[in-house]
């Protein structure tokens, strides 16, 4: 598996896919949402961020990225089993800001490797995460 580079990401016809990203990021591609500001560093949202998806017990065959900082991983639904690859980047908060630096955002892409319509469950499993690791920086 490779990482993602969400700057040349085309996103299919299909209403199986949901796109989590800041503002200028994908090129070819609208978000759904924009990306929330977090107040930590990219660094320190990678790690948060890498405990949570591994404490996820839908997760399967992480990679990491430290150096991107990039996660991939395959989320499993729970009825159905059915796949989904999930890809996640972390970019500091301003354009050519550090990743040592507080402030950060991220861009997730969640997509439905089979069927037409995912009734939602892309969509979900972002705003499950994002509000996971918003609980999760609060406390730091």
């Amino acid at each position: 598996m490779e990482f993602m580079d969400f700057s040349t990401l085309e996103r299919p016809t299909s209403p199986n896919t949901y796109l989590l990203a800041p503002e200028g990021i994908c090129q070819a591609a609208s978000p759904d949402v924009l990306s929330p500001r977090f107040a930590e560093s990219p660094k320190e949202l990678f790690k948060l961020l890498t405990r949570l998806v591994r404490s996820d017990g839908r997760a399967r065959d992480m990679l990491e990225d430290p150096d991107g900082p990039a996660i991939r991983f395959v989320a499993v639904t729970p009825l159905l089993r059915f796949k989904d690859d999930v890809d996640i980047r972390i970019y500091p908060d301003q354009p050519g800001g550090s990743l040592k630096k507080p402030g950060a955002r991220l861009a997730i892409y969640s997509r439905s490797r089979v069927g037409y319509s995912d009734l939602g469950a892309n969509a979900k499993r972002v705003s499950r995460l994002i509000e996971k690791l918003q609980a999760a920086t609060l406390g730091t």
